[in-house]
């Protein structure tokens, strides 16, 4: 009698799964057949019914009946999810990527192409490219470029430490020392990067930007080749002549030190809103490389010398655009940087 009610069990498992049509229909199914008041709970809560001679058969066919019921009611779960997928990939509109790029949707960041636009520049003046690290030791940053503990110009940078003594870039000068010790005491590289500095941030300051620095190290190097290398790159980036000014500087990685101003390329130095109306644009850090960095990197100062030279690409682009805010830069404002896609 309880051999018949597994037979029976079976058969109508059959006909009932072979109706399923949905995740909802199947999981009342399980639960009917397999559940804890399900058919398959029930019929073994007989067993002790059953005759000896028959327990060894029935256990079988019970095991085997609730093996089949599990394995058909996963095939059914996996059938309904692919058949869930093909619905959805039918339904959905395909997308041809072979098409050309709609170009009016997308642009490069105004940094992005400046930063092209210079790099590009000193590299037909044959200068090499190289890359400088974000997170930095206390010694590139600092001693390597002429700036030891308790240095006055140490306080000029608010510098953002990490645990474990390391710091994040406050410029890009913390590259010279990597630089210098990979290419020697005869070279011309620039290293572009982005900076870091724990700054208050308003119009004109932020606490992450990004620069470019210039090196040029070689024998009997002067400051004339300094101006020259810096109004070619004016030049090709403004495309005229670009009348510059030297004045005295500060910066303990260079000496003597200057700060190098060009005449504002959009007054003609008459004085305009781009340069505060003083007809100048303050734009690049430079001088002749200290003969201490020079000694630190391995290349003996009275044999060789060189220059620096630093660049905001932030300031360029300000300068370009005409932007008045340069927390623009990092805002992801859409609407803000798309209309410089074709004006750069």
């Amino acid at each position: 009698m309880e051999l018949e009610n597994i037979n029976q069990t079976e058969k109508q498992f059959d006909e009932e799964s072979s109706s399923v049509d949905s995740l909802e229909t199947l999981e009342s199914l399980r639960v009917k057949f397999l559940g804890k008041k399900g058919f398959i709970t029930d019929i073994m809560a007989k067993f002790r019914e059953v005759p000896v001679e028959l327990k060894k058969e029935f256990g079988q066919k019970v095991n085997a009946l609730k093996n089949k019921i599990e394995t058909k009611i996963e095939e059914i779960k996996t059938s309904l999810a692919q058949k869930a997928i093909d619905a959805e990939i039918k339904n959905t509109k395909m997308f041809d990527y072979s098409l050309p790029v709609d170009t009016k949707t997308g642009s490069l960041h105004p940094r992005t192409i400046i930063q092209k636009q210079v790099c590009d520049i000193f590299k037909n003046m044959g200068f090499v490219v190289e890359d400088g690290n974000e997170v930095e030791t206390e010694y590139n940053n600092f001693e390597s470029v002429n700036v030891p503990k308790n240095h006055p110009a140490r306080d000029m940078q608010d510098t953002f430490w990490l645990n474990n003594g390391e710091l994040l870039k406050t410029q890009t000068s913390a590259a010279q020392n990597r630089i210098l010790r990979t290419y020697g005491p005869v070279c011309k590289v620039i290293f572009p990067g982005r900076v870091f500095r724990n700054e208050e941030l308003d119009a004109r300051h932020e606490n992450t930007f990004f620069q470019l620095e210039g090196v040029v190290v070689g024998k009997n190097v002067t400051v004339a080749n300094l101006i020259y290398f810096e109004k070619a790159m004016l030049k090709s980036l403004f495309k005229k002549d670009i009348e510059v000014r030297l004045r005295p500087g500060f910066f303990p990685f260079t000496e003597p030190s200057y700060e190098l101003d060009a005449k504002c390329p959009f007054c003609g130095g008459t004085g305009c809103h781009t340069c505060g109306n003083s007809g100048w644009l303050e734009l690049c850090p430079c001088g002749m490389i200290h003969p201490n960095v020079l000694r630190m990197a391995g290349i003996d100062p009275d044999e060789y010398n060189g220059f620096a030279f630093g660049l905001g690409f932030d300031r360029l682009v300000m300068i370009r655009t005409k932007l008045d805010d340069i927390r623009y830069l990092n805002s992801n404002n859409l609407k803000i940087m798309s209309q410089f896609k074709t004006n750069m």
